[in-house]
């Protein structure tokens, strides 16, 4: 196994990177951010993950918004191990009060020794391949829906114009599961942030916007950040939404259509296995891999982890971490 040695390196995106490892994005998320490289022992870097620094009054924590990024094919999970405890030794050395759980749009293979984990997955959908057979991958009930949408005359758009409109649906769509959404003029600049690397549409119908979905993305990954629906939206008008936005980027020859994050075997009936249930019947793969999260200061991270119990029922460690030993 190739030991390597964490260290940061400079910013040095294209779009066969994730956006999510883009300066312009992360700056706009993190009080500080940056590129940690594993180098091996010949002095090849191999691999980068780009971090942010959240600072809360007594607080600095460490999150990813993107996992480990492979720069060689040969990259295997041990070596990545490697890496993330190389990682965690370099921001226990630069101060760091701990690392908390990664954005849903981040999948590791792996984690450091010493990390609480949990198993957690994704939906990746190939849309690098003819559109017949994106089509076909769709499931019959799915473009059932499709088409009873078209036929209803729902149409898709897209632009930034519809920025604040995506906020308020997301927003209120989250606050009927009882959940929250970020304010307002953070939101808009985390998306600005992408610049022309965003696409944001709304399904239309009579005149009312029904629905919407916000996908930054570059040639590597397209990424469902945000959606939403107003209460009782035209049947259909979110699956072609989907469909709309999976066609366009496979003209735009992106290799992949991320659905961001699915639990490992939800409860039966529960809101989980809903939204699970709904992104797998697009097509995609489940893709599994783990969350993480590490402390360096043991009082500060049980204060924050007794904090967000409080606030949102536990992080997503939190809540999955018991699915770890039957893996």
């Amino acid at each position: 196994m190739k030991k390597l040695t964490a260290a940061p390196v400079e910013i040095n995106w294209h779009s066969g990177l994730p956006i999510l490892a883009s300066e312009p994005f992360l700056r706009t998320v993190g009080d500080e951010y940056g590129w940690i490289g594993g180098t091996d022992e010949a002095g090849r870097l191999r691999c980068v993950l780009p971090y942010t620094v959240v600072r809360k009054p007594g607080f600095r924590m460490v999150r990813f918004r993107v996992e480990t990024i492979p720069l060689e094919a040969d990259f295997d999970e041990a070596e990545e191990k490697s890496f993330l405890d190389s990682v965690v030794e370099y921001f226990r050395s630069a101060g760091a009060d701990m690392i908390i759980p990664a954005s849903n749009t981040t999948l590791f293979r792996t984690y450091p020794e010493g990390a609480k984990a949990a198993p957690y997955g994704t939906f990746i959908k190939n849309v690098d391949q003819p559109e017949d057979v994106l089509w076909n991958e769709v499931s019959e009930a799915y473009r059932k829906d499709i088409r009873r949408a078209i036929k209803a005359g729902a149409e898709i758009q897209q632009g930034i114009q519809y920025l604040d409109t995506a906020y308020s649906l997301t927003a209120d769509t989250l606050k009927r599961s009882g959940s929250k959404l970020k304010g307002h003029e953070e939101f808009r600049s985390n998306i600005l942030g992408f610049g022309d690397n965003v696409k944001i549409f709304v399904a239309i119908h009579q005149g009312q916007v029904q629905a919407c979905l916000v996908v930054p993305f570059s040639q590597h990954t397209a990424y469902t950040l945000y959606g939403g629906t107003i209460p009782q939206p035209l049947k259909g008008a979110m699956h072609l939404l989907h469909w709309e936005a999976i066609r366009q980027f496979h003209e735009m020859k992106v290799k992949r259509f991320n659905f961001t994050g699915a639990r490992i075997n939800p409860e039966k009936g529960s809101k989980q296995e809903g939204i699970a249930t709904f992104k797998m019947r697009f097509g995609g793969k489940m893709v599994q891999g783990y969350m993480w999260k590490y402390s360096f200061r043991p009082l500060k991270f049980a204060a924050y982890s007794v904090a967000f119990r409080l606030l949102k029922g536990g992080d997503v460690v939190d809540l999955e971490h018991h699915k770890l030993a039957s893996q």
